[in-house]
């Protein structure tokens, strides 16, 4: 099948943007870069008019690509990932990583959170001072899985994952059985689950943090902890004043190449 793809001029907050309506058209892949997102849509799925629209305003350009095998391509130009000496994410063909605590092995295709964006990397390392131990988990927006991985790996006794992207959600049930986790339940759905947990994954975007605050907070259970990021720098003092105003209290925050991850507790 033929793909479509879109090269846009566009800073990280608007790729961002882009990639969640995009998604609701249901784009195949993307591709960042500091300056520029490449997207690419099936031929047959392309609602050229919808897409067109959104991009009025933004500088763009469009073309046919011939059918090729689009995860070997991404699995070709995928590298291990290291967070210190706490975790590595390599894929299924790479050599075992030495040195590090724990090993996560995915097969990598065009989900979000492999472990190459900032705010995948900047999750992982803030896990490193969270107590996992018997604690119940929710990984809101899960892509590859690895986050909710990670978690049982710390000992996490039992997490919920979930994906609104059917591709992501096959993509970390694949993941998942890699990695012999057998305490981690994935679903496709928006909707948070009637349940409290003691801690709380949301690597999603500003927009979806805000919508979702409200009920998010409601999920955690007295001395819980939540932890953000898929935001930029600029989005700070919002979520933070949404945090707050909901009752979650600071602790600490991380930066990385203009995104940042930020951890609250709630004590009541």
């Amino acid at each position: 099948m033929k793909h479509i793809k879109i090269e846009i001029i566009a800073n990280d907050y608007q790729q961002e943007e882009l990639i969640a309506l995009f998604d609701e058209y249901h784009a195949t892949g993307f591709e960042q870069t500091d300056e520029k997102l490449i997207a690419y849509f099936l031929e047959e799925n392309y609602a050229k008019q919808e897409i067109e629209k959104i991009l009025e305003g933004y500088s763009f350009s469009s073309s046919e690509v011939e059918e090729k095998n689009w995860n070997e391509e991404w699995e070709r130009n995928f590298q291990p990932v290291i967070v210190d000496d706490f975790v590595a994410v390599r894929a299924h063909f790479h050599e075992p990583i030495q040195g590090v605590q724990h090993e996560i092995v995915i097969t990598p295709k065009m989900s979000f959170g492999t472990g190459h964006h900032a705010t995948t990397h900047m999750m992982m390392q803030q896990m490193n001072s969270i107590d996992f131990q018997n604690k119940t988990v929710f990984d809101f927006g899960t892509g590859t899985g690895i986050l909710a991985i990670l978690a049982e790996k710390l000992g996490a006794s039992k997490i919920i994952a979930i994906d609104v992207d059917d591709w992501s959600i096959e993509n970390a049930m694949e993941n998942f059985e890699r990695n012999d986790c057998t305490k981690i339940d994935v679903t496709l759905s928006s909707a948070i689950p009637d349940q409290t947990f003691d801690i709380i994954l949301a690597n999603i975007n500003r927009n979806v943090i805000l919508d979702y605050m409200t009920l998010l907070i409601k999920s955690l259970q007295k001395n819980a902890t939540i932890l953000f990021s898929g935001l930029l720098v600029a989005d700070e003092d919002d979520i933070k004043a949404s945090a707050e105003k909901n009752g979650l209290l600071f602790v600490n925050q991380t930066e990385r190449q203009g995104w940042i991850s930020l951890l609250f507790h709630r004590n009541s």
